[in-house]
C-alpha cells in the first residue's frame, strides 16, 4: 500500500522505532466527546454504542432498520474506525425507546452494544463533537526509550496538524478523484461525494504548507502577514507592529498559527505569508478549480496539534498512549512522528 504522506515533514525527524497498530481491535480505543447535553426531549432518539469491526454507516443502517426509519433519518457526529474499540453517539429521527429492542438488536448483532439512550431536539451532524479521547496500545516495539523521549518533546511542541492517509483514501484514491472531479469540471447529487473530495482537496494543500513550514524551520516561527487563532477561535493578522509580540504569545500557546484551508476568495495572508502559502495553491490547478467550483469559503487549521492531557505506561515491548484530541484531529498525526508502523494481516473484523 503507497503511503500518501511520505513526503512530508516530520517535526522530530523520521522514527527509529518500529512497532505494530492494532494488533489487536483493543489496541486502539476511541471514546467521543460531544461537549453537550442532551434537551431530554424532541423527536430523535438518541444512541450511544459501543462497536467493533464495523463501521458508523453500517450501524446507522441498522440503528435504521430496527427503528423503522429510513436511513437519512440517522445522524452522527463523527465516522469512527472499524478497525478499533469505538463508543460514539447517534441520532435516530422518529425513532421511540418503546418500540427499539435492545435486546434483540444486541442479539443480532454480536459487535455493537447498546451503552445509553437519551433524546434531543436536534439530528447530530457531521462535527457536532469538542473531540475524541483515545487509549492506544503499540505492540512489539523495538526502540522504548526513543519512543519515550519523542513522547516528552511531543508534549512540549506538539506534532503537525496533518490530515491522516485515511482522508485521502487507499493509494490516494481519493485525492485522484478530486484532481479528476476539478479538471472535468463534475457535477454531481451525490452531497456525501461532493464534500468527501472538497474536503480531500484542502486536506492535501493544507498538509502541503504544514510541511514546508518545518521544512524552513517556520513551524513554530511567525512571518509577517501570518493568521493567528486565539482561544475563542478569533483571527488575528501579523504585522511588523505586533510580530514580537504575538510571537511571545504563541510560544506560550495562547495564540496558534494557521495555515490555509482553500477557498474561492484570495488567502487573507498578507506580505511574507501570503507568499509562502500561495504557490501551493497555485501548484494544485485542478483541486483549487474543485474548491473553486463549489464556492468554497477560505478558512484556516492550526499548523500544530497538542495532545491533551497525554500520558503513558510502557511494559515488555509495549506503550500504551492516553491523549484527547479536538474534534477533526488525527491520532495518526501523532504516531507517525514516534514510530514506523509494520505492516501485518489483521486476524480479527
Amino acid at each position: 500500500m503507497t503511503d500518501i504522506l511520505a513526503s512530508l515533514a516530520y517535526q522530530l525527524s523520521k522514527p527509529i522505532a518500529d512497532a505494530k497498530v492494532k494488533a489487536q481491535a483493543c489496541d486502539f480505543q476511541v471514546m467521543e466527546d460531544l461537549g453537550f447535553d442532551f434537551s431530554g426531549n424532541g423527536e430523535h432518539l438518541m444512541v450511544k454504542i459501543r462497536k467493533q469491526g464495523e463501521n458508523t454507516s453500517y450501524v446507522a443502517n441498522e440503528l435504521a432498520k430496527a427503528c423503522g426509519v429510513p436511513s437519512s433519518h440517522v445522524g452522527w457526529a463523527g465516522l469512527k474506525d472499524r478497525h478499533a474499540i469505538t463508543e460514539q453517539w447517534l441520532s435516530v429521527q422518529g425513532g421511540k425507546k418503546d418500540d427499539f429492542n435492545i435486546a434483540q438488536f444486541e442479539a443480532e448483532h454480536p459487535t455493537i452494544q447498546i451503552l445509553e439512550t437519551a433524546y434531543h431536539h436536534k439530528k447530530l451532524r457531521p462535527g457536532d463533537l469538542i473531540g475524541n479521547q483515545f487509549v492506544i496500545c503499540l505492540t512489539e516495539v523495538s526502540n522504548i526509550d526513543d519512543v519515550c523521549q519523542r513522547l516528552e518533546k511531543i508534549k512540549l511542541s506538539g506534532v503537525p496538524n496533518y490530515y491522516g492517509a485515511q482522508r485521502f483514501g487507499q493509494d490516494g484514491n481519493n485525492l485522484d478523484e478530486a484532481r479528476r472531479w476539478g479538471r472535468e469540471n463534475v457535477r454531481t447529487r451525490n452531497q456525501n461525494k461532493r464534500s468527501l473530495y472538497l474536503s480531500t482537496a484542502r486536506s492535501w494543500i493544507f498538509n502541503q504548507v504544514v510541511s514546508h513550514r518545518i521544512e524552513t524551520q517556520l513551524f513554530s516561527q511567525l512571518l509577517n502577514g501570518d493568521i493567528v487563532i486565539n482561544s475563542q477561535g478569533d483571527h488575528r493578522v501579523v504585522d511588523e507592529t505586533n510580530l514580537a509580540e504575538l510571537q511571545v504569545q504563541l510560544e506560550n500557546e495562547t495564540l496558534q498559527l494557521s495555515a490555509p484551508l482553500a477557498g474561492d476568495n484570495a488567502l487573507p495572508t498578507r506580505n511574507d505569508a501570503q507568499q509562502l502559502e500561495q504557490p501551493f495553491l497555485d501548484a494544485e490547478p485542478d483541486l483549487m478549480k474543485l474548491v473553486c467550483g463549489n464556492r468554497m469559503r477560505h478558512d484556516r487549521r492550526p499548523v500544530a496539534l497538542y495532545a491533551q492531557n497525554l500520558v503513558w505506561l510502557t511494559k515488555a515491548q509495549t506503550v500504551t498512549l492516553s491523549f484527547g484530541l479536538p474534534a477533526g484531529c488525527f491520532a495518526t498525526s501523532i504516531l507517525r512522528e514516534l514510530i514506523n508502523e509494520i505492516a501485518f494481516e489483521r486476524t480479527y473484523d
